[in-house]
C-alpha cells in the first residue's frame, strides 16, 4: 500500500515553509522600499517653488554656491532683525514652502521683533537635487547651521518636526555648544520604534537603513528641549515623544494637545502655545549661546 502523498505533518511543514518564505519575502520588500514608506518629497521647479514662496511671504535662502537650500521670510530693507533665529526641519511630507505656519506662528510672537525663521529644504525635496536620507538630510542640516553662524553671531535655535525631531536631535547632539535650544513636534525615540509600532510582525530595528536615534542623540545636549505632542497621534504614538520627553537630563518642558491627530495640531498663530514655547526657549537660554 502506498503512503499517502501528503499526511498532516507533512501538510504542516509546507505550510510553515511557505510562510516562512512569505515572511522572508516581506521582509526583502521592506528593506528595499524602505525610504518609499518614510519619505514623501513634493517636487516642483524652483520657478513654480519661487512662485507659490513669494505667494506666502517667503523669500529664497541661498547657499554660498548660489543654489536654494530653504526659504525665510521676506523683510523689508533697513527693517531690525529679530533678536534670534529659528531653523526649522520639517516632517517627511511635502516641501519646506508647507511649512510656513512656523513662520506665522513665531511672527505673531512680540510683533516679529524676536524670531527669524528659516525652513531648510531637504535634499531631494522641492527643486534641491540629491535623494533623501538620513545622511543626506543630516550633512545638509549642519551645513545650513553653518551657515547660519557665519551670517552673524545670533543666537540659532532648531525646530524639528516629525521625521525632522531626528534632524534637529542629531544637530543638538552634534553642536551641543552652539544650539541654542531645541523644539520638538511630535517627536519619537527612535525611528525604529515607530518602525515597528506600523509593523510589529516584521524585525525592523534589524533591517532599517535610518535610524534617527534621538534619545542617544540628546544624551550628548544639555540645552533647553520644548517637546509638542498630539495626543491621539496615529503615525507617532504619543506615548514616544512623552519618553523622549522624560528622559531628557536638561531643563525641559512638554505640551500635549490631548484630542488632536499627528496633522491636527493647533497651529494658529495666536494660539498660546507659541508664546509660551518661546519663552521657555529663551528663558532657559544657554549661557555659551549669548
Amino acid at each position: 500500500m502506498k503512503a499517502p502523498l501528503f499526511t498532516p505533518r507533512r501538510r504542516l511543514v509546507r505550510l510553515a515553509v511557505t510562510l516562512a518564505l512569505v515572511y522572508v519575502a516581506c521582509m526583502g520588500l521592506l528593506s528595499g522600499c524602505q525610504r518609499h514608506l518614510i519619505y514623501f518629497p513634493h517636487r516642483a521647479p524652483l520657478a513654480e517653488m519661487r512662485q507659490q514662496a513669494a505667494r506666502m511671504g517667503l523669500e529664497a535662502w541661498e547657499d554660498a554656491d548660489g543654489q536654494v537650500i530653504g526659504w525665510r521670510a521676506a523683510r523689508a530693507e533697513g527693517t531690525a532683525r529679530p533678536a534670534a533665529r529659528l531653523l526649522v526641519f520639517h516632517g517627511n511630507a511635502g516641501s519646506a514652502v508647507h511649512r510656513a505656519y512656523f513662520r506665522d506662528g513665531f511672527a505673531a510672537v512680540n510683533d516679529g521683533a524676536t524670531w527669524e525663521v528659516t525652513i531648510l529644504e531637504y535634499p531631494g525635496y522641492g527643486a534641491r537635487t540629491g535623494k533623501p536620507g538620513e545622511t543626506s538630510l543630516t550633512e545638509a542640516a549642519g551645513a545650513a547651521l553653518a551657515q547660519l553662524w557665519r551670517e552673524d553671531d545670533r543666537p540659532v535655535f532648531v525646530l524639528g518636526e516629525s521625521l525632522g525631531s531626528g534632524v534637529a536631535c542629531r544637530m543638538a547632539g552634534d553642536f551641543p555648544d552652539r544650539v541654542t535650544g531645541v523644539f520638538l513636534i511630535t517627536p519619537f525615540t527612535q525611528l525604529g520604534d515607530v518602525g515597528s509600532h506600523h509593523y510589529p510582525f516584521l524585525p525592523v530595528r534589524l533591517i532599517l537603513r535610518d535610524r534617527y536615534d534621538n534619545v542617544n542623540a540628546l544624551q550628548r545636549y544639555h540645552g533647553p528641549a520644548a517637546v509638542l505632542i498630539a495626543g491621539q497621534d496615529e503615525v507617532i504614538p504619543a506615548d514616544l515623544g512623552r519618553r523622549l520627553h522624560d528622559g531628557y537630563a536638561g531643563p525641559k518642558r512638554l505640551w500635549e494637545q490631548p484630542g488632536a491627530r499627528h496633522n491636527g495640531l493647533d497651529y494658529r498663530p495666536r494660539a498660546a502655545w507659541w508664546r509660551e514655547v518661546s519663552a521657555f526657549l529663551l528663558q532657559n537660554e544657554m549661557p555659551e549661546a549669548k
